[in-house]
């Protein structure tokens, strides 16, 4: 029988341990198809405000529950943006990137499945999800459709001795120590990959909008908002099959790109002075209707207080566009609120359930020929991660990401 390289080194471990009266790491069986695993790899650290520095840390020694995988692209969050730009999170120094995915290159023991019961082994594609070891009621299937608001991920993780903390590296290190979970993608495209997690946010949304009862197959909708979020979320609901959706936002060509994507219209406020004109311009474009139901995608509190108005007598509203504190909104709740009946829910990252789901909204999008690739405007490689950074805070682009070579 031939016995290749990594076979030798993992009998040479077991060995050393074993006189040593350890435990050896775990060293997959089988070689990495994209080659040999370096002893050292880059990482991109925020060290300060507005500045990464890359570093350069040993590879760790996975253990039988972790993966080391080989990091192709990670798309740049808001998130990212917010953190880089101000810390609100107080994470500094921290490896970031949380919208990354990649190949296993080395799988410990114990790891057989992932997180859907689906089978992994090295050379999968995955994505990683949320980090649950302190929140053991969230559950793939649990019926209350908990979400992960509170949980930790990667990418956003405190600074510790693990180093590989974050998708933005040449390598990231998934330790089944932690409560990690992580699915194995291998049958979708680096771009619809890097596309999952906030695509996810979207999914969520949108049955969180579903909960209320209002939004229905024929119903009218207003979407706030055309950044990657608010596309996202008209590209979900084309794939639902609502064909009467208008967009609203300031800008020419994020709203041509809307109709890309599937609205029937669009709105652009720059046009229209005064929220009574503007409500006037979006009840136009819906033949002289309000909208049964509206997604609110911005984070600014003028267009939560606005997106109001938007809304016929018994409508509905999603609010998922305050990821951070962005201040407080100003409506009337008896005008706003409550003589209309609007019923208003909240929408806060995602839960598994909806991280699966979103798989097969991927692959719906890409089978009605939805240009999903389009929005990501920008690639840079890890050691422009500063000008990256930069291009997502000028808003010059929709979606960022850094992919490696």
């Amino acid at each position: 029988m031939a016995v290749n390289s990594t076979d030798v080194e993992a009998i040479v471990r077991q060995v050393l341990a074993s006189m040593e009266g350890g435990v050896a790491p775990a060293v997959s069986a089988r070689p990495a198809a994209a080659g040999s695993i370096p002893k050292t790899a880059r990482v991109a650290v925020l060290t300060a405000k507005k500045h990464f520095d890359i570093k350069e840390y040993p590879i760790p020694e996975i253990g039988d529950d972790d993966l080391l995988v080989k990091v192709e692209g990670c798309g740049v969050c808001g998130t990212d943006a917010h953190e880089y730009k101000n810390d609100p999170f107080g994470l500094i120094p921290v490896a970031l990137g949380h919208e990354g995915t990649g190949e296993i290159v080395a799988m410990g023991k114990n790891v057989k499945v992932d997180s859907a019961g689906k089978a992994v082994k090295v050379g999968d594609k995955i994505v990683t999800c949320m980090i649950f070891k302190d929140d053991p009621e969230i559950t793939m299937f649990d019926l209350n459709k908990k979400n992960v608001g509170g949980a930790d991920v990667y990418g956003l993780l405190p600074e510790d001795a693990s180093n590989f903390n974050g998708w933005f590296a040449d390598y990231i290190w998934i330790r089944g120590s932690l409560g990690s979970t992580f699915f194995n993608v291998s049958d979708l495209d680096l771009d619809s990959r890097i596309l999952i997690e906030p695509c996810a946010v979207l999914i969520h949304a949108v049955e969180r909008a579903k909960s209320t009862g209002i939004l229905r197959f024929n119903s009218r909708v207003v979407v706030q908002g055309c950044g990657p979020i608010g596309l996202i979320c008209i590209a979900i609901l084309k794939t639902m099959g609502h064909v009467n959706v208008i967009a609203v936002d300031g800008n020419e060509q994020r709203l041509e790109f809307a109709k890309k994507l599937g609205a029937a219209g669009s709105v652009n406020f720059m046009e229209h002075k005064g929220i009574e004109n503007l409500t006037a311009a979006v009840k136009d474009a819906f033949g002289g209707h309000l909208a049964d139901f509206a997604f609110q995608c911005t984070g600014s509190p003028v267009a939560h207080a606005n997106i109001y108005k938007f809304i016929r007598n018994g409508g509905g509203l999603c609010e998922l566009g305050f990821f951070i504190n962005g201040g407080d909104a100003t409506i009337n709740p008896h005008f706003d609120l409550c003589s209309k009946e609007i019923t208003l829910v909240g929408s806060w990252v995602y839960t598994l359930r909806d991280y699966v789901t979103t798989f097969d909204f991927l692959r719906a999008a890409k089978a009605i020929g939805l240009p999903m690739s389009d929005l990501i405007t920008d690639r840079f490689p890890l050691d422009k991660i500063n000008e990256a950074l930069e291009k997502n805070l000028a808003m010059t682009g929709l979606k960022i990401a850094i992919v490696n070579e």
